[in-house]
């Protein structure tokens, strides 16, 4: 009876961790890790860089989006002014396209940048759909916007590409302050 107790509670220990490690998304309080984009549009352009390293402990939007159109542009443009508002607390984000055609997107995102007039929020590509794996970003999103301070996650919404409305992008833009000292 010892052995199979024994037994049962190290196959439970293993299925609660294995539950907890694909329980989806990371939630509030948990770290984030180092990655690596490609910049299109930020003062590194052109260059293979870690944003999540660069910004340390300061606060951050990291807006990951599986294509950039018109609401993810507006989205890009709020949280953009709220960076350039924000530069006392040294606010930054950036944004993430995930595609599996990280060089064909440099154009339309150097456009974007130019027609927004974007200029606080780095536009970047990530090589592959699911993004770093340790961001856990859902398959089923469309954009996924994370908001973290001192390396830990504040916000974390994943939102469909029909949620992403003017009343959600303002609701987002207002987020910011969760993560402002």
């Amino acid at each position: 009876m010892k052995k199979f107790l024994a037994v049962l509670s190290v196959a439970c220990c293993a299925t609660v961790a294995w539950a907890a490690e694909n329980s989806g998304s990371l939630k509030e309080g948990e770290p984030v890790q180092a990655f690596y984009v490609t910049d299109v549009t930020g003062p590194s352009a052109g260059e293979k860089l870690c944003y999540r390293c660069k910004y340390g402990s300061r606060p951050v939007v990291s807006i990951f989006s599986k294509q950039m159109n018109e609401k993810v542009a507006k989205l890009t443009k709020q949280i953009d002014e709220q960076v350039g508002a924000n530069k006392d607390a040294k606010m930054a984000a950036f944004v993430v396209i995930l595609t599996e055609d990280p060089e064909g997107q440099s154009a339309g995102l150097k456009d974007v940048a130019a027609k927004q007039q974007i200029k606080n929020t780095p536009l970047t590509t990530f090589d592959g759909l699911a993004g770093p794996s340790e961001y856990k970003i859902s398959k089923d999103a469309d954009t996924t916007v994370m908001m973290w301070v001192d390396g830990k996650v504040k916000v974390n919404e994943a939102l469909k590409a029909k949620d992403l409305t003017d009343e959600k992008i303002a609701s987002l833009a207002k987020s910011t302050s969760k993560i402002l000292n």
